[in-house]
């Protein structure tokens, strides 16, 4: 029977992914306080792009609230993760607002909670299709 008190190694496995979500939220910052960015000829809009970040952010926030563990991903985690990524993501576009060039778009903000849910969602499936393929210990 497992200990009910938690081990530093529990605490440990719990800090250190959420401060890999943090580092990421710093990193979608970072470029949104530039007033422009890169574009590559042929690049996909915007919106793919915020889908996309906010996705690998949606990801992160639901590995870091399971620790890990895909086959614990529930519908709460999902949305979980899709209401910090959308927050997160408004709290971005309201600091585009103040940098020059740059500009609050509700359709970035749509792109965002879009690309978060999407992935979480998907990862709530693959945790239910994992949680299938796993043989059960409660005979």
């Amino acid at each position: 029977m497992p200990p009910a008190v938690s081990t530093r190694r529990d605490v440990f496995t719990g800090w250190w992914r959420w401060a890999l979500v943090a580092a990421y939220m710093a990193f979608i910052y970072f470029l949104s306080s530039k007033p422009t960015l890169p574009q590559l000829p042929g690049a996909p809009s915007d919106k793919f792009l915020h889908f996309g970040a906010y996705g690998v952010m949606g990801a992160l926030v639901v590995w870091a609230a399971v620790r890990g563990d895909w086959r614990r991903v529930t519908f709460r985690t999902v949305i979980f993760a899709a209401v910090c990524c959308t927050l997160y993501g408004w709290l971005d576009e309201l600091h585009q607002g103040y940098v020059p060039l740059r500009q609050y778009d509700l359709r970035d903000l749509a792109a965002d909670a879009l690309g978060a849910g999407a992935t979480a969602g998907a990862l709530w499936a693959w945790g239910i299709i994992s949680r299938g393929r796993t043989p059960s210990h409660d005979v």
